[in-house]
């Protein structure tokens, strides 16, 4: 299978709880059959719990095109489902941040990303997983899961994106430093001990947070990942690394550690919670790998993304 088009056998399993798939969840089906796509099973899901369920049932039909709209965490765990296997993955961005579909070049409005997903190719991209958790984008501990705390649905609905803004300003408020050790079982970087950190985040895609990007050569198909830790300090440094998330140039400044690696184990003192794409999934110790071309996704037939592909 090269293309959307090319598939067989299509189903969609729509998060109706995302913030843009709640009003209308029907307007996206339609939306799709007028781009010139056909499915053979529709499933609406209401909550993560409905998921895991659902996309086994998908799995096991043997539809070679499984359509997910939703957010991150909803792509991220049916990419994780389907890793693996022969199932292409097509993506709907329906959710608030959709930091995949930026990294995939996916087209934010409906009928545009309808009309991608139709004409579009299918590649390879990365998997990363933590304690065998997976994800897409990127996992963390620190400030990024207050961040996650702090977003209620609530005011992502009412704000969007720029929910991300006020729920990291009322998690900075609250942060308590951490120490963190950074380890290397395939012994490519000596060990980190890391004393006073805001935040320690580990990248298999290139976006995160609403538009924030792990660094400037990220990339979801380069079989690495991207490691950055940032320290405690004043205010106004923090706010001199905020201003370079968008490009990912923070990891460049005095203080801010930043490496590659395949493989990498993170523990903390004290133990924290592990943030995998918006949502909290694990606890340290972890130990982060990356799945080299585990899944099968359609992009945008023209984009740039996945130029690594295989």
């Amino acid at each position: 299978m090269k293309a959307a088009r090319d598939a067989d056998s299509a189903a969609l399993v729509i998060n109706a709880g995302a913030r843009r798939a709640a009003a209308a969840p029907d307007l996206v089906l339609n939306r799709l059959e007028r781009a010139g796509l056909s499915f053979d099973a529709v499933h609406r899901i209401r909550s993560g719990e409905e998921l895991a369920g659902t996309l086994d049932r998908v799995a096991a039909h043997g539809h070679d095109l499984v359509v997910v709209g939703g957010g991150d965490g909803t792509v991220s765990f049916a990419a994780g489902r389907l890793a693996g296997t022969r199932i292409v993955l097509g993506v709907l961005p329906l959710g608030t941040a959709n930091d995949l579909a930026r990294t995939l070049e996916i087209p934010s409005n409906l009928d545009a990303a309808c009309a991608a997903l139709a004409d579009g190719k299918v590649v390879d991209i990365d998997l990363g997983r933590a304690n065998g958790q997976p994800f897409l984008n990127v996992a963390s501990v620190g400030l990024s899961v207050g961040v996650t705390e702090s977003l209620s649905p609530r005011l992502k609905r009412r704000l969007g994106p720029l929910a991300y803004g006020v729920a990291a300003v009322r998690a900075y408020r609250k942060h308590k430093p951490f120490r963190a050790r950074l380890e290397f079982p395939d012994g490519d970087h000596q060990t980190l001990e890391l004393e006073d950190m805001l935040q320690v985040a580990v990248g298999n895609g290139r976006h995160y947070g609403g538009g924030n990007a792990v660094s400037p050569t990220a990339g979801i198909d380069d079989h690495t990942l991207d490691v950055y830790a940032i320290p405690g300090a004043p205010l106004r440094e923090h706010v001199r690394i905020a201003r370079l998330l968008k490009d990912g140039s923070f990891v460049e400044r005095d203080g801010v550690y930043h490496l590659t690696t395949q493989r990498v184990r993170l523990v903390t003192e004290p133990p924290m919670p592990v943030n995998l794409d918006g949502e909290i999934a694990t606890v340290t110790p972890a130990d982060f790998t990356v799945d080299r071309n585990a899944v099968h996704v359609v992009v945008p037939r023209h984009t740039t993304a996945a130029s690594l592909d295989g």
